[in-house]
């Protein structure tokens, strides 16, 4: 068994990462785009942004996706998979643009198949 764990991250739609270059000073960049990027240059072994049908962020009303208006409220929730120190890391690293981010890890075991008896 390896030592996997999930940490999911959930923040509304309108989240936009820090401005850290000139054209990011005109429209920063969305949160959820920036965190994907940096997660795989990063390394991290899995990365997947979950798409929410409805549901509400603490303290939000509740929101329904349509496809023609998106809530600024909607909530988003990016999933990040790696062993727990290298998650741990990359938290820390991006902490900054973190603080409006409300992060669960969960731990998880991923049973070895081969192994398994048939």
């Amino acid at each position: 068994m390896r030592d996997l764990v999930v940490a999911r991250l959930y923040f509304p739609v309108s989240a936009r990462a820090s401005r850290s270059r000139f054209w990011h000073r005109l429209s920063a960049p969305a949160l959820a785009h920036h965190l994907l990027k940096v997660a795989r240059r990063a390394g991290i072994e899995q990365a997947i942004l979950h798409h929410v049908e409805m549901g509400y962020l603490k303290g939000q009303r509740l929101s329904h996706h349509h496809p023609d208006a998106v809530s600024m409220d909607h909530p988003q929730c990016l999933e990040l998979v790696d062993r727990r120190e290298i998650v741990e890391s990359f938290l820390v690293d991006h902490a900054a643009e973190l603080q409006q981010v409300r992060v669960l890890i969960l731990s998880c075991e991923t049973p070895d198949l081969a192994a398994t008896p048939a």
